[in-house]
């Protein structure tokens, strides 16, 4: 235990303001016969203004940890059995849901993995993005309208204010990850959670989303965590890191130190397995 300490504790970000100090996260699933722990004692801060990418294998609690920090666990299935989401001091996992609901989309905002399964095929992409704003701010119709079509128009988004009335189906993936994106932002949070914003795109989309991405937090003072299997995003665009393994943190530091000065044998694995998938796709003929 005292090794893993140490582990976590290099590079870590102390110095500057945390805007979201996560302390000893743990979600329970009740199985049969015994509950297990998908995020078991995750810990780590985000300063403001910067970003903390969190990786991993597939099932190591990653996204787990994204929907316990946002309050959005599954009902029925999963709960907070431990831990303190300290939001700008404020604990989100000690707060009533009615409370937590306001918070959700004004403060902290959650930009969900898939954007085709995030947004409703029933509804049109103006409403969808008008609905955080109808929510969380009393506004006359017409000027929520005019902010859901400046920022449409700020993630890239072209033909407005005709995008307004189109249906999810109707749009390329790129333009729908926009469009959860400008969900996710439309209420100015001051920390936004991106679970795999670049996952299922093709290579100039993701570095058109990734772009944006930094764009958006220089412009909106935005604190991110990001959530990536991509190392390479993760070296562009992350401040610190955080390697989680089978629902624990394998190591947490700075993104010169992780990517440098690997600690732990799982995370020397994960550089590893991404240098030779590059020397792979390199050796191969065009």
């Amino acid at each position: 235990m005292q090794a893993a300490r140490s582990i976590l504790s290099r590079g870590s970000p102390e110095a500057g303001e945390a805007i979201l100090d996560v302390r000893d996260l743990t979600v329970a699933l009740q199985t049969d016969d015994r509950a297990i722990h998908p995020v078991d004692g995750i810990s780590f801060r985000l300063e403001r203004g910067r970003t903390l990418a969190v990786v991993g294998e597939s099932g190591s609690g990653k996204s787990m940890t994204a929907l316990a920090i946002v309050g959005l666990l599954p009902r029925g299935l999963a709960h907070l059995t431990g831990g303190q989401v300290l939001l700008a001091g404020e604990d989100l996992a000690g707060i009533p849901e009615s409370e937590l609901r306001r918070r959700r989309g004004s403060n902290i905002s959650l930009m969900p993995q898939d954007p085709m399964t995030a947004l409703n095929p029933s509804l049109t992409i103006g409403y969808q993005v008008m609905e955080p704003l109808m929510v969380h701010e009393r506004l006359p119709r017409s000027l929520i309208r005019i902010r859901a079509i400046e920022l449409l128009k700020r993630t890239g988004i072209g033909n407005l204010p005709d995008i307004l009335d189109a249906y999810p189906h109707q749009l390329s993936g790129g333009m729908r990850q926009r469009v959860v994106l400008a969900m996710a932002l439309i209420c100015r949070p001051g920390v936004l959670v991106a679970d795999e914003p670049t996952t299922a795109l093709d290579v100039t989309t993701q570095e058109q989303i990734i772009d944006l991405l930094q764009d958006l937090q220089r412009e909106f003072g935005l604190s991110l965590i990001v959530i990536s299997h991509d190392l390479g995003v993760v070296a562009r665009i992350a401040d610190h890191v955080l390697v989680m393994y089978a629902g624990r943190a394998a190591e947490y530091g700075s993104v010169d130190d992780i990517f440098a000065r690997p600690s732990h044998p799982y995370t020397r694995g994960l550089l590893n397995s991404a240098s030779a998938c590059v020397r792979s796709r390199a050796s191969r003929p065009d």
